[in-house]
């Protein structure tokens, strides 16, 4: 893992936790045991909303698991330490990664690290983008798409325009 846990426990550890939800082709291989109560690796956790719900920052690569975090309004940071890499050579992104995203593209350690710490500063400098990545994907999600479904499907009322 490219994420140095050790270093995160060292700054962050009296007022943070780590949860770990990890592609399933590294899950059983990554080894947590030496971190006592700071990390808690759930990748074989069923549920990832659960997560979602009980964490504070989501930090991510390119997985989609953005998408979905988004609706929560929470900060999102992005540690993408291969970037060069994996826009030129592996696959290339649906997003402009410098301008669509929510929060901010991380390259090394210090620079999560020091997210982290400042994440009030993070959360500020990204509101724009994250008003504007919210209205773009999750437009629907106003706390109302339950009644909206209940009223299109059962009760045989149009789905309003958005």
């Amino acid at each position: 893992m490219k994420l140095d846990i050790l270093r995160l426990k060292r700054e962050l550890g009296d007022d943070y936790v780590l949860v770990l939800r990890t592609h399933y082709f590294i899950a059983d291989h990554l080894d947590t045991s030496g971190f006592g109560d700071f990390v808690f690796n759930e990748s074989s956790y069923d549920d990832i909303a659960e997560l979602y719900l009980i964490s504070d920052i989501l930090i991510t690569d390119y997985s989609s698991v953005f998408f979905d975090y988004a609706v929560l309004k929470r900060p999102i940071l992005y540690f993408v330490y291969d970037y060069e890499k994996y826009a030129s050579v592996l696959r290339g992104f649906y997003l402009n990664m410098d301008k669509d995203l929510p929060g901010p593209l991380l390259k090394t350690n210090d620079e999560v690290i020091n997210a982290i710490k400042h994440i009030d500063g993070v959360t500020a400098e990204y509101h724009d983008r994250y008003q504007a990545f919210s209205n773009r994907f999750n437009n629907w999600e106003d706390g109302h798409a339950t009644e909206r479904v209940v009223n299109t499907v059962f009760l045989d009322q149009p789905m309003p325009k958005r």
